[in-house]
């Protein structure tokens, strides 16, 4: 048995239930067996190339049972900064992710911010140097998170930290962290569980194993997605456990709880 019994699961989304348009194999008969429990899970995810609703829409299709409420995203993390600071930024986010800013853009004036997460189509020369212009205008530097990479199906493609990392050598300023592994945003998903009582599942063994594991929580690490051989030794302390995939996790917690589904 746990030394301290679960009572919330956190799963991450892209690379631990599903890649792009593909679920993972067993990842949607294992959350289902998950959800027959009485654990509170929530899907925390930094992805920021979708809005919330375009995610809701995508999971839905690959066939897993979610509610919107149940996703925690750095999206909407930003946004409430955004809102909570009545900032006017400049959003470096690719199109399908701007509608959960809408109305929050600077449309005209000096942007105050410069928020970026994956967007792809805006890390370009010249939209970059408008952002660094910004920056050294007194705008502040916000990353929604700052992924070395993420997996697509055609291999390990550049996540948003280089370009973070590049704005801040150049404007010489610190960016902001939003999303995972930032402790508030973990706190905020379990609300008012205790971390010891929490147990998160994703593919990144930084920003959702060592994040989770920094406030407490059990880290379980799945090998799909952009799990690279020999992460589990890249962090300390290590994972609390390292899993093939989702499926094995969902097995072992059930185990734990001593359910037999």
């Amino acid at each position: 048995m746990l030394k301290t019994m679960a009572k919330a699961v956190l799963i991450d989304l892209s690379g631990t239930l599903h890649i792009e348009d593909q679920a993972v194999a067993g990842a949607v008969e294992a959350l289902q067996k998950l959800r027959k429990t009485n654990l509170q899970i929530k899907f925390v995810t930094n992805t920021t190339k979708e809005s919330k609703s375009y995610l809701y829409n995508r999971l839905r299709k690959l066939g897993f049972e979610l509610s919107p409420d149940e996703i925690h995203s750095s999206l909407g993390a930003a946004r409430s900064l955004i809102v909570a600071r009545n900032l006017k930024p400049m959003l470096l986010l690719e199109p399908e992710a701007l509608e959960d800013f809408e109305g929050l853009q600077c449309t005209d004036g000096k942007p105050d911010a410069v928020v970026i997460g994956l967007a792809p189509s805006e890390f370009h020369y010249e939209k970059l140097t408008e952002a660094f212009r910004c920056l050294l205008g007194g705008a502040r530097l916000i990353g929604i998170h700052a992924a070395k990479y993420y997996k697509r199906p055609d291999g390990l493609a550049l996540g948003p930290g280089c370009f973070l990392k590049g704005l801040e050598y150049s404007a010489q300023c610190e960016a902001e962290l939003v999303g995972k592994p930032n402790p508030v945003f973990f706190r905020s998903a379990i609300c008012d569980i205790l971390p010891e009582e929490s147990i998160m599942i994703g593919d990144d063994v930084h920003d959702d194993i060592a994040g989770a594991v920094k406030i407490g929580m059990r880290g379980y690490l799945v090998q799909t997605g952009k799990y690279r051989s020999g992460d589990e030794s890249r962090i300390s302390p290590h994972p609390t456990a390292v899993f093939p995939s989702f499926v094995e996790a969902v097995a072992h917690i059930l185990n734990e709880l001593n359910y037999s589904l």
